[in-house]
């Protein structure tokens, strides 16, 4: 692990540490094996679990926050690594209260852009029941008011997009391809972000993907993916 210069608390020599923020239909354990795979390079690690279903993302963000502070506290750099709705949690909670202490972010499958799945079915019952409130804020048509919430990308972040899929019909008549089953490649970018490389991995299953962790990793520690398909905003189409 490349941390020439870990920085000290108190005098004593204190870890990097990354925040874990799963998705909204997950638990911390959906990172579970990410978690460990850091934890095993040195890293401190807080994953946490927080109602991603029952509250919207304002409220999330401000449920993590104090967590958040708390870690930040006691560790040399506070690293953010998300998956799905959780990197919309994460642009929320570091516009609104960014650790001063803040390295790199990696987002999983981040809807940045919002996602056409979301446009389709926030509309229906059973979806605003299932998902909640944040569930509605999915959609790639954003008011002021959200876009004020996520807030600029002045951070180094790296995402990961995926271009397999476990739902057929979703990618087929909802979104448009490449696209993990949930999200497509194109909606995961953001203005701002310093590296994106797409992978062959699903939406769902794409945080036990040995090559997404092997990524995120290399992320944090380097602020660059391993590639060879990695880019930089300026090669995306």
């Amino acid at each position: 692990m490349r941390h020439p210069d870990p920085g000290t608390i108190a005098g004593t020599a204190s870890p990097e540490g990354v925040l874990f923020l799963h998705g909204i239909a997950r638990r911390s354990a959906s990172l579970a094996r990410m978690e460990r795979a850091f934890q095993a390079q040195g890293y401190a690690t807080l994953n946490l679990d927080y109602p991603a279903r029952t509250a919207a993302l304002a409220d999330l963000a401000a449920l993590v926050a104090p967590a958040m502070a708390a870690f930040a506290a006691r560790v040399s750099h506070v690293h953010v690594v998300t998956h799905s709705m959780g990197g919309l949690v994460a642009r929320a909670l570091l516009t609104r209260q960014r650790p001063d202490n803040l390295g790199r972010v990696v987002m999983l499958a981040p809807p940045n852009g919002g996602s056409e799945v979301a446009d389709r079915l926030h509309g229906m019952a059973a979806y605003r029941r299932f998902f909640g409130p944040a569930g509605a804020e999915l959609t790639t048509r954003r008011d002021a008011s959200l876009a004020a919430l996520l807030g600029t990308v002045d951070y180094p972040l790296g995402v990961i997009a995926g271009d397999r899929t476990l739902y057929p019909v979703e990618s087929w008549l909802m979104l448009p391809r490449p696209n993990d089953g949930r999200v497509s490649v194109q909606r995961t970018r953001v203005a701002g972000m310093s590296a994106h490389v797409t992978l062959h991995t699903s939406h769902s299953l794409m945080m036990w993907n040995t090559r997404v962790i092997r990524e995120a990793l290399h992320f944090v520690q380097n602020g660059r993916f391993l590639g060879p398909d990695a880019r930089t905003p300026e090669e995306c189409p």
